[in-house]
């Protein structure tokens, strides 16, 4: 007995000199090899309900409609992420996305969102549905048309998209300069006015980036709305305009404008016909700066209204379809 109650003295003796060695913070690390095992369990292993679960800086945020938001880069001087803005053109687009092209507006509410074939739509059953976005392709051209087309516009109080070439800007980026102090809303509508739908992927970035580059260059602002000439893009339009954060979209509503020629007769009641023909709620109407069509546009207009319809600000759409 003597010997056995020697032996577990010694041994609760040497117990106590190893818990006493290397005392301090070191002393509650897990031992090596656990800290990655623990890791994993405590990822895998669901919190109970009720808690709240840390989420790492640097990680995708999920937004409602099931996009993933890259987390903002850190605030100068802060190891925080800055706080991004909800909506706005510098901000990537992804369908279903809630950016919206209202920028610096933020007197502007985010209202529509544009569907799959290119109609504008209310976010909310409330909002009013009886609307129509109005464009203008192939511009800019000559001041006295654009200063036309907007003298009607204010009349009506409404907003439109100016898809505009690059070519056409370079040379007379004056023209560029005149749509935005007057208030129109730019759209890249590529530089050279070609199908881009068979050209290869280095070619039609190119045809979309430089537009993009010279209307900043311009007006300090980059455009948001992406329409392919001939409304013909293709999945390689469709790929270069989401990779510059571009809503890519053709028509709904065609005028027809650009069929006429100068001498044909009436056009004014052949554009209104056209429109109103294929009218609806959310109508993407496409036209184009022509001397005919402006002529047209306060009469459009005028039926369009009697028609119980309303003109919806683009800067109120999101860069999204739905």
């Amino acid at each position: 007995m003597g010997k056995q109650t020697a032996a577990l003295l010694m041994a609760a003796l040497l117990l106590t000199s190893c818990s006493g060695a290397g005392g301090g913070a070191d002393n509650a690390a897990a031992p090596e090899g656990t800290s990655a095992a623990a890791t994993q369990s405590a990822i895998a292993s669901p919190a109970p309900a009720g808690t709240a679960t840390a989420v790492p800086a640097d990680s995708p945020q999920v937004s409602d409609s099931g996009n993933a938001a890259a987390a903002s880069p850190a605030a100068p001087g802060s190891s925080e992420p800055a706080a991004t803005a909800s909506a706005g053109p510098t901000a990537t687009p992804t369908d279903g996305g809630k950016q919206s092209a209202s920028g610096m507006n933020a007197d502007v509410p985010v209202l529509y969102h544009m569907n799959k074939n290119y109609d504008i739509k209310p976010n909310e059953e409330s909002t009013n549905k009886k609307i129509v976005l109005l464009t203008f392709d192939d511009g800019p051209k000559e001041v006295k048309t654009i200063n036309a087309i907007f003298d009607t516009l204010d009349k009506h109080h409404a907003k439109a998209i100016f898809f505009v070439n690059g070519y056409r800007i370079k040379e007379h980026p004056e023209l560029l300069k005149l749509i935005q102090q007057r208030g129109g809303i730019i759209g890249n509508h590529s530089w050279d006015h070609i199908v881009l739908k068979d050209k290869p992927y280095a070619e039609v970035k190119k045809q979309i980036e430089d537009v993009q580059r010279i209307v900043k260059e311009v007006t300090g602002e980059t455009p948001v709305f992406f329409r392919p000439p001939h409304g013909a893009g293709g999945d390689v339009g469709r790929k270069v305009a989401a990779e510059n954060g571009l809503l890519y979209m053709t028509w709904s509503n065609g005028s027809l404008d650009w069929t006429m020629s100068e001498k044909e007769e009436n056009k004014t009641g052949k554009i209104v016909k056209n429109v109103t023909s294929q009218l609806h709620s959310g109508s993407n109407i496409l036209m184009h700066e022509l001397p005919w069509t402006t002529e047209a546009l306060d009469t459009l207009l005028i039926t369009l209204e009697g028609k119980g319809y309303s003109f919806v600000d683009p800067r109120s759409i999101e860069l999204g379809t739905r």
